[in-house]
């Protein structure tokens, strides 16, 4: 494992590689304990690089077996090993040369899971962001972009599948035990982006047509006796490739597309050149296993890794500086898909709860980075909800800027100019501004200050005049390393409603609004309307068009009206969301003094006439039903918190909800749809309702009947994993709830997947006698360490996602997860350190909480031989 070094890399020391990779063969010798790895790179110094520059190659607890210049052995005092690189000096000064580097591995003692590892007697690389240099030396960077040959040998009983980038050059025996084949990417590519698989697999197979003509060979290969649920994905996948031809004029460019759906990885997915590594998660699914969110995400993933092949993979980032360009853009497209497959308000409705639920919380602590990072001491530390998902929303304020025909060009002029580069932020902009004439460089500070930025908003309503006026001022508020920040250019779009419902059609007088957009680019401006029939409501931000918190004095009544009447969906959803926040705030803070809490009478009364539209389709009255999280009750909160009182008041408030429409609740929670299973958003969002809404029936009711009753008939896993929630979080010591538990053990125990269902709805059961349950789990016999999957859904969901049972004021919580974090970091350093994020908000909480968690982060600190990933993390969250 590397030892923290403690270098920081920074953006302004970027500069090309002393030479230059014209191509690469890579020959493999796989087994389990030794394989063997040839590399034969053609280099040449680059132009005006000095004579006497040595190569530097980067790697990573690597066993060099040999080293050879031209064919030649080089002499030792020519070359010199470290724990992380490979420096070999007297290089020819002109021409092409190659150096072959031997080397030996053990993929089945990789329990990074990173670099080629070895899992359920599969062969699999994941060498995003610094894998590659764990199976040779290399220039490990994303700017070093090179042809690839594939050579592969393996036993045959070992390995029946040999896969990796590109197109099938050809295979066969290569002795009496082992087989060979041999892949070719004409298409040159960093070594991140390199992908080998080799192992006994089921596979489905189909194929698609391009809009050229061309027929591409899909193959999905996933375990013995699983094929039967890759169908969805391989239905999405076509859906994918026809939609970014039908959106973005990008035909996919290779004679074969692979998935590889493996049980134990890291990441969600990796979108290796033709050949994509799956976290079997995301591509296994049927009725019986899998939830309606499960179908979604495999949709959206599938997507986001095949749309990686023109944003990602045709052009990658120059550096990992860059990574929002390919990750952010990568995920607005992949946002755009899945609304134009589903119901685009509901859609964008869970963006903004994940936004606000992961992002905001980074913005606002002690992680809190821009888009852009700067500066960092390592990389995978930066895969993060700022990266991907504020990256996502910057590309759409691009497109809300320019418009949906400028930004078409743009995206078209970069896909021409950059085809084939490794590019930055700088070359994205840029062809934006050359295709709209438009100036960007105030925009371009979304990319480098972070934070959320705070937009007030007030108005003033003159009826003698007939004029309405609006007040902006935006704040962003300092962050690590940032403590003064310039104004932003942040897009809001606006509409005033009329006291009828409909909408004002006028502009505001001489202001910079275009197309219903406030474009707010000072720290204060004004708006003014005339000619304005009746006092309008202001909706502002509509679509969540910016990702800024919008502080506005904004009465009830006026929030009603936007719910009722706004064109907009997302606003009326926001409209009802901030009734609810405001409520749940006030009552939470009441209950952490121990005050009576008030009366959410009003509030119940505007949701269940939501529950009750039959206008509104299904899925938006079971997100309006949603109320505000616990942690987003906190982060409204800010400061001080108490956990206790937080669920406390959200509890009371739900109560006071489900006694007012027992009767709505009781008949939509039988509204699920009948007949065989269909993963149709329609189909969807009746489930979400009726699921939602038994949550409400059983609480006015106050007993556990209706949900197991729920349970028992369930004929599919969305039906039935809402009642077993339902039972264990309300009634967890019930023995209804008992027996559904094991009952959903005894028939799911075989299959990975579904368990991690069964753990994580125990780990989020609320309160303080979960953790005792969490400990049992761990220690139980048939709890699996080494899976990632299994680890994110115990200890993930408790630390994460159980704010009363995490954060117990003893700490207990906090000492588990430091306890954990510990441990797995001598395996896995990467899932480690991101199961360690759970705690960035910690210093919002109350006074012996926050104790209790920096001597939980003290005690990670103090730890021997941490790794960088860690180390990073928990210096950045103590750090004053």
């Amino acid at each position: 494992m590397r030892t923290d070094t403690g270098q920081v890399y920074k953006l302004t020391d970027y500069k090309p590689t002393d030479f230059v990779v014209e191509r690469i063969d890579l020959t493999f010798e796989l087994d389990p304990k030794q394989t063997k790895v040839v590399s034969r790179v053609i280099l040449h110094r680059r132009e005006g690089v000095d004579a006497h520059a040595e190569l530097v190659l980067d790697g990573d607890e690597l066993s060099l077996d040999s080293l050879q210049l031209d064919g030649n052995d080089i002499d030792p005092s020519l070359y010199e090993t470290t724990p992380e690189s490979l420096i070999i000096r007297g290089l020819p000064d002109s021409g092409p040369f190659e150096i072959t580097v031997s080397t030996t591995l053990s993929p089945e003692s990789n329990t990074q899971l990173m670099g080629l590892y070895r899992t359920n007697g599969v062969y699999c690389t994941q060498c995003e962001a610094e894998g590659f240099r764990r199976i040779t030396y290399f220039y490990d960077r994303p700017d070093v972009l090179a042809v690839y040959t594939v050579t592969i040998i393996a036993r045959k009983d070992d390995a029946k599948y040999l896969l990796s980038n590109g197109n099938f050059l050809g295979g066969g025996n290569y002795d009496e035990d082992r087989h060979f084949a041999a892949w070719f990417d004409p298409h040159p590519k960093p070594s991140y982006l390199f992908a080998l698989v080799g192992g006994d697999l089921g596979l489905i197979e189909d194929s698609f047509t391009t809009m050229s003509g061309r027929e591409v060979a899909l193959k999905i290969y996933v375990e013995h006796g699983k094929e039967g649920r890759a169908g969805y994905a391989m239905d999405a996948l076509k859906r994918s490739m026809k939609w970014d031809e039908d959106v973005y004029g990008r035909e996919y460019d290779l004679d074969i597309f692979q998935i590889v759906a493996v049980s134990d990885f890291n990441m969600g997915a990796m979108e290796n050149k033709g050949l994509n590594v799956f976290n079997d998660k995301y591509v296994l699914a049927d009725p019986e296993t899998a939830t309606d969110a499960d179908y979604a995400n495999i949709e959206a993933i599938i997507a986001h890794e095949y749309f990686h092949n023109w944003t990602g993979n045709r052009i990658t980032c120059r550096d990992w500086f860059q990574l929002c360009l390919k990750e952010g853009l990568t995920v607005y497209r992949d946002h755009a898909f899945s609304a134009d497959q589903r119901s685009a308000p509901v859609k964008r409705i869970a963006e903004i709860r994940l936004l606000k639920a992961h992002q905001f919380p980074e913005d606002a602590g002690p992680l809190a980075h821009p888009v852009r990072p700067e500066t960092y001491r390592e990389i995978n530390n930066f895969y993060t909800a700022t990266v991907y998902e504020k990256g996502s929303e910057v590309v759409r304020m691009i497109r809300t800027v320019l418009g949906a025909d400028d930004f078409r060009k743009g995206m078209d002029l970069y896909f021409e100019r950059h085809d084939g580069d490794a590019a930055t932020i700088e070359d994205f902009l840029a062809c934006f501004v050359e295709a709209s004439g438009r100036d960007l460089k105030q925009f371009a500070l979304w990319y480098s200050q972070a934070g959320t930025p705070s937009v007030s908003v007030s108005t003033d309503w003159n009826e003698t005049s007939r004029t309405f006026k609006v007040f902006l001022e935006q704040s962003l508020a300092p962050t690590p390393g940032q403590s003064r920040k310039a104004p932003m250019h942040i897009p809001l779009a606006y509409g005033l409603i009329l006291p009828d419902g409909s909408e004002f059609e006028g502009q505001p007088d001489g202001a910079v609004a275009t197309d219903g957009v406030f474009h707010l680019t000072k720290r204060k401006q004004s708006y003014s309307f005339t000619d304005v029939c009746g006092r309008p409501v202001l909706s502002i931000n509509r679509g969540f068009s910016a990702p800024v918190n919008i502080a506005m004095e904004q009465s009830a009544d006026d929030l009603v009206h936007i719910a009722r009447h706004d064109s907009d969906g997302v606003s009326r959803w926001q409209a009802l969301n901030e009734q609810a926040t405001r409520h749940l705030v006030t009552a939470s803070k009441l209950a952490r003094d121990g005050r009576n809490l008030p009366s959410a009478s009003e509030l119940a009364g505007i949701l269940v006439d939501t529950a009750a539209d039959e206008s509104l389709e299904p899925a938006f009255r079971a997100q309006a039903l949603s109320l505000p999280s616990e942690s987003d009750i906190a982060r409204e909160i800010g400061s001080n918190i108490d956990p206790d009182a937080i669920h406390a008041a959200r509890q009371a408030v739900m109560s006071e909800i489900a006694a007012a429409g027992l009767d709505i609740f009781t008949d939509l929670a039988g509204r699920a749809p009948a007949g065989p299973y269909r993963p149709d958003a329609e189909s969807a969002g009746l489930r979400a309702l009726a699921g939602t809404a038994l949550s409400y029936a059983l609480m006015a009711e106050g007993q556990p009947d209706r949900a197991k009753a729920a349970f028992d008939a369930a004929d599919n896993m969305t039906v039935l994993s809402q009642a077993l929630q339902v039972l264990t979080h309300h009634f967890p010591a019930s023995q209804d709830a008992k027996e559904a538990l094991a009952t959903f053990k005894a028939r799911f125990e075989t299959d990975p997947l579904a368990m991690d269902k069964w753990y994580s709805l125990q780990a989020t059961v609320p309160g303080a006698q979960t953790l005792a349950c969490v400990e049992s789990l761990l220690n139980s016999r048939e709890f699996d360490r080494s899976n990632p999957n299994r680890i994110r859904a115990l200890i993930g969901a408790f630390s994460a996602g159980n704010p009363t049972g995490f954060n117990a004021a003893d700490g207990a919580g906090y000492r588990l997860l430091a306890s954990e974090v510990i441990d797995i970091d001598r395996r896995n350093p990467q899932l480690a350190a991101r199961l360690l994020t759970a705690m960035r908000s910690w210093r919002s909480l109350e006074a012996e909480r926050q104790e209790q968690s920096r001597l939980a982060l003290v005690s990670i600190r103090a730890a021997n031989n941490l790794s960088p990933d860690v180390s990073d993390i928990v210096d950045r969250m103590l750090a004053s």
